[in-house]
C-alpha cells in the first residue's frame, strides 16, 4: 500500500514536468484564431522594465498564452462555470436572451492616451478637420440586459474624459446607437463588434457631424453573406446553446470603388473579402482583415473631400458606408503602420479630414494607440 501511495504522489509531478517540456519545446502559435487575437510574444529583457515589474507582468502574460492544451483547459473551465450557473464568464456576461455582453474593465491609461491624441493634434497643426470618434459597446447600450447587479463601469464617462484631455472635437454616436436598438441588433451576439447596422448608426452620427446627408439604409445594396458566424465572445464561453450571429453586408450601386493594400500590392474593387467565410474569423472580410495602410478610391464620390482614418477594427465595418461620401480614403492600422500618420498626412492636398476612431473596450491596451502620430 505505501508503494502505490507514492506512486500517486509522483503523478501530479509528472504532469508538472511533462507541461513544463511542453512549454518550451511546443510549437509557440503567434496568432489565436479561437480569440482573434495576436498572442503575447516571449519578452525580451529590459533593465527599466524589470525595475518596474513589467518583465514579469510580460512573462506571465507569455506563461498563459501559451500554456499546452490551452484552448482545451479554457473551454473545460468555461463549461464547468456554464454548469454551477455563473452569469459571468472569461469577463463575459450571459444574459437571459442569449445576448453575450463583454464586461468593461477599468481604465488604466486614460491620461496617457490623451496625451497621446492631443500630441498628434498638435502635429497636425489647424490644417485638416480633426475628429476623435469614441464608440461604446454592448455593456453601455444593452446595460439592460445584464444580470442582476452586475457591476458596470461608464464607458463614456471615460470617453468624455479623454475628449476633454485630447482637446479634439467628438463624433458622439452613444445617443444614436441607443435610439436604434430596438430597430435591430446594434452588436453581434457572439462577438465583441458592432455589427452592420450597428456601423450603420454610428455612420448616421458621423454624417450629422460631419456635414454629410446620410443615405437612407434601403438605398444600399443587401446581401447576408452568413449566418453561421462565432465570434470572440463565444470563444470565450463555449456555449453550445448559443445561436450563431448572421452577418450582413451593405453597397452602394453607383459606387466606383479601387481598393489597394500597400503592404500586399493587392487591388481589389470590393471592400470585401469573403474567402474569409469559410473560416472562424469571418468578420475579417470586411476590409480583407488587418493591414498596416489601404488607399480606397471613389471617383463617384458625392464629395472631393480626402479621409485619413486611424483606427481599430470596429472601423471596418463602417468604412463601405464612409466611402460613398469621400473621393479617397486612407486607412491606418497604427498597430502595424510604423511610419507615423501624422508626417503622411501632413503630405496630403485638399479638403482633408482626419479621424480618429477607436471602440472603448480595447481602447484601453491598444497597442496601435502609441503609433498615432
Amino acid at each position: 500500500m505505501e508503494k502505490y501511495k507514492a506512486w500517486i504522489a509522483y503523478i501530479p509531478v509528472f504532469f508538472t514536468v511533462l507541461l513544463a517540456v511542453l512549454l518550451v519545446f511546443s510549437d509557440k502559435k503567434e496568432f489565436s484564431e479561437n480569440e482573434n487575437r495576436f498572442l503575447a510574444a516571449r519578452p525580451v529583457f529590459r533593465l527599466e522594465e524589470v525595475k518596474n515589474g513589467k518583465y514579469m507582468e510580460n512573462w506571465n502574460d507569455y506563461l498563459t498564452d501559451h500554456f499546452p492544451f490551452r484552448d482545451t483547459f479554457v473551454g473545460a473551465a468555461a463549461a464547468a462555470m456554464r454548469l454551477s450557473g455563473r452569469k459571468e464568464i472569461n469577463g463575459v456576461f450571459v444574459t437571459q436572451g442569449g445576448q453575450l455582453i463583454e464586461d468593461y474593465a477599468a481604465p488604466e491609461n486614460t491620461e496617457r492616451i490623451g496625451n497621446i491624441f492631443r500630441e498628434f493634434s498638435e502635429k497636425l497643426g489647424g490644417r485638416v478637420r480633426l475628429r476623435l470618434m469614441l464608440v461604446p459597446t454592448a455593456v453601455s447600450v444593452y446595460g439592460e440586459k445584464l444580470p442582476p447587479y452586475a457591476p458596470v463601469r461608464d464607458q463614456m464617462e471615460t470617453a468624455n474624459a479623454l475628449y476633454e484631455a485630447a482637446g479634439i472635437a467628438p463624433i458622439d454616436c452613444a445617443e444614436e446607437l441607443r435610439r436604434e436598438k430596438s430597430n435591430g441588433e446594434l452588436y453581434y451576439r457572439t462577438d465583441h463588434h458592432w455589427t452592420t447596422f450597428g456601423a450603420y448608426a454610428g455612420y448616421r452620427a458621423y454624417c450629422g457631424q460631419m456635414g454629410f446627408d446620410a443615405v437612407p439604409l434601403d438605398q444600399w445594396d443587401r446581401k447576408v453573406v452568413t449566418e453561421d458566424f462565432r465570434g470572440t465572445l463565444y470563444s470565450k464561453v463555449r456555449d453550445y446553446r448559443t445561436a450563431p450571429d448572421r452577418i450582413t453586408v451593405y453597397s452602394y450601386p453607383k459606387d466606383e470603388l479601387s481598393v489597394k493594400y500597400l503592404d500586399t500590392g493587392e487591388t481589389s474593387h470590393s471592400l470585401y473579402n469573403f474567402d474569409y467565410l469559410g473560416q472562424k474569423d469571418k468578420y475579417s472580410l470586411f476590409l480583407n482583415n488587418l493591414h498596416p495602410l489601404i488607399e480606397i478610391d471613389n471617383p463617384a464620390a458625392e464629395s472631393g473631400r480626402k479621409l485619413a482614418l486611424i483606427k481599430d477594427s470596429y472601423a471596418n465595418s463602417i468604412v463601405p458606408f464612409l466611402a460613398h461620401h469621400y473621393r479617397k480614403i486612407y486607412v491606418f492600422d497604427t498597430r502595424y503602420y510604423r511610419d507615423g500618420p501624422s508626417s503622411f498626412i501632413k503630405g496630403l492636398d485638399g479638403d482633408i479630414d482626419v479621424v480618429l476612431l477607436y471602440n472603448m473596450n480595447t481602447l484601453d491596451t491598444d497597442s496601435g494607440i502609441r503609433g498615432v502620430y
